[in-house]
């Protein structure tokens, strides 16, 4: 039996998630703050401490404004599903209780739910969002994040050479399509070009990047430079002293002319040093050493090299 694609919700907020199913959420209620987990999927890994900061202050003034999204659980305990940055702020100005909506939510809706939650962060940098459709399309496809990426190259590999898709494929490249379009900024072959290889990035590169530290456009030349004692030195430099694009490029310039100056200088040691190798070999096999003439004259041409290196 051919599976059934699930269709792609449009959504563009919590509420609209809210409003998916009327009936399935209960009215706003206090619930005390010790009884809401955080789902260890939770897509959202790093928090802006300066905007944290500002928040914590809102909440101490005002308090949550904005219910928590949840799901009851089997316990008597609530998973969070949406307002990790609030429920933080809670924590740090010693709330004891917050407000909560309550929606029930398989595992899956609410993975992503949380996903589409995340995507529309203001702050949300690059490597989240990746991180984020990638997981987004894998629970609508059912399938794992690196399966995702198959698909995509199968599909892009195929285009290519002007193959038919299977008809599997077909239908999985179609969600995959569904769903950029709704989250409305990438179709599926410049998600997979543009995108994609930021998770290829060098570590030290990839956390600047996480953190806000670094624009996507910077990060991609700063990945150039391959030595990774000269990228770290690059990428502090680009970092505190905010350079731009050019700056960029002339630092990355200078330091491939340096590297070319210092390949030129190794190059006749080594040239040099398999002169030596080769003499030496011809040392084992010539019958000059017989001729006493041209003995004395091999002695006066050694000796003349070793007053030379002595020097």
């Amino acid at each position: 039996m051919r599976k059934k694609i699930p269709p792609v919700p449009q959504m563009r907020g919590v509420q609209d998630l809210l409003s998916v199913h009327n009936d399935d959420v209960q009215p706003h209620n206090e619930v005390a703050i010790d009884k809401i987990k955080v789902n260890s999927k939770q897509p959202r890994r790093w928090f802006d401490p300066d905007k944290m900061a500002q928040l914590v202050e809102s909440v101490r003034e005002y308090g949550i404004l904005e219910p928590l999204l949840v799901r009851p659980l089997d316990n008597g305990e609530y998973e969070l599903i949406a307002g990790e940055r609030r429920l933080r702020a809670a924590k740090e100005v010693k709330l004891t209780e917050v407000p909560i909506v309550i929606k029930e939510l398989s595992d899956k809706q609410a993975l992503s739910v949380s996903i589409l939650e995340n995507l529309q962060r203001e702050d949300l940098n690059p490597v989240e969002e990746v991180e984020a459709i990638l997981e987004l399309l894998a629970i609508y496809l059912d399938v794992s994040t690196e399966e995702v990426k198959s698909i995509l190259n199968v599909a892009a590999n195929a285009k290519k050479r002007n193959i038919e898709l299977t008809e599997h494929v077909s239908r999985q490249l179609s969600l995959i399509e569904s769903t950029l379009t709704s989250i409305g900024k990438f179709n599926a072959e410049s998600f997979r070009t543009s995108r994609l290889p930021l998770l290829n990035l060098p570590q030290d590169v990839l956390l600047a990047l996480r953190q806000g530290k670094l624009e996507y456009t910077k990060a991609r030349i700063i990945s150039r430079v391959k030595d990774d004692s000269q990228r770290a030195e690059l990428l502090d430099k680009v970092i505190s002293e905010d350079f731009s694009l050019t700056q960029i490029k002339e630092l990355i310039e200078k330091l491939d002319n340096q590297k070319s100056s210092s390949q030129k200088e190794v190059a006749p040691n080594k040239v040099f040093s398999q002169r030596c190798i080769d003499i030496s070999k011809l040392f084992k096999e010539t019958k000059v050493l017989s001729d006493v003439k041209k003995r004395k004259k091999l002695d006066k041409l050694l000796s003349d090299i070793e007053n030379l290196l002595s020097e």
